[in-house]
């Protein structure tokens, strides 16, 4: 007769309890949710066509980078404003994973980016700033599609970048890899040319004897005096470029990074 020592089982009870909150909470917590709808176009800016290419370009890039990229549009927020309605949104249908989100409240001419968990790091104040700079100017033009394409584009390339280093540092522009690589292997083809020849010893003063060449004659002329003026710049710049800080926390307790300007 086989007898079982009631202590492995009791054990195995134990573990079995005590792993089950935690697999929840990674649920909870999890970053990019595939089969949730990225685009919620409320105030009719797309076209049918224009939604489904960028429901791709969101999923497309938020799968790369674990983060949710949702753009919200409305003609009118029901009185929250567009901060907390686009904190509602957050609360009401995602709750936790990593997140980045444009609202585009056409009733007050109002566009806000913010960012969550792994959004809220990347997408600090000044990278928000960066994006409204490209995403702003395109709304004022009526171009929405645009401006919704430049938003997804940039957060992806933010994504990538540690916090704290400024995204458009010429060293992140691919152009500017380029030039600095082809540079340096100029360097290093040049340097491999010099040394591959004989050393050249003969200098200006192989030729010269020191002792009996002299300075002839001097003479300084005067030929003319230039001014130069410059324009003193105006420092009154039209439209509105300020961003406003828009971080805060929603109702549901998710810490968030944010900026707003008009349009």
């Amino acid at each position: 007769m086989i007898r079982f020592s009631p202590k492995p089982t009791i054990i195995f009870i134990l573990l079995f309890f005590l792993f089950i909150p935690l697999t929840t909470t990674f649920a909870e917590n999890k970053g990019f949710i595939e089969e949730k709808q990225k685009i919620y176009d409320d105030a009719d800016l797309l076209s049918t066509e224009e939604i489904a290419k960028l429901e791709s370009i969101a999923n497309k890039y938020g799968k790369k980078r674990d983060t949710n990229l949702i753009i919200l549009t409305t003609n009118d927020t029901d009185g929250k404003g567009f901060k907390k309605y686009t904190q509602d949104f957050y609360d009401e249908h995602l709750d936790g994973p990593n997140a980045a989100i444009l609202t585009i409240d056409m009733g007050d001419r109002e566009v806000y980016i913010v960012g969550f968990y792994k959004g809220e790091d990347y997408l600090d104040f000044d990278r928000i700033d960066l994006i409204l700079d490209k995403v702003t100017p395109k709304l004022a033009d009526g171009d929405y599609y645009g401006a919704m394409d430049s938003f997804l584009s940039l957060s992806y390339k933010y994504l990538n970048i540690k916090p704290g280093i400024n995204p458009d540092f010429i060293l992140f522009k691919f152009e500017a890899q380029i030039i600095i690589s082809l540079v340096l292997a100029g360097v290093i083809v040049g340097l491999m040319l010099y040394h591959s020849g004989g050393k050249v010893t003969t200098t200006e003063r192989t030729y010269m004897d020191g002792h009996r060449s002299r300075i002839l004659n001097k003479r300084d002329v005067y030929l003319r005096k230039t001014v130069t003026r410059r324009r003193k710049p105006n420092n009154n710049s039209g439209g509105n470029s300020s961003t406003r800080g828009g971080g805060g926390v929603t109702s549901g307790g998710h810490s968030h990074s944010g900026g707003s300007r008009s349009f």
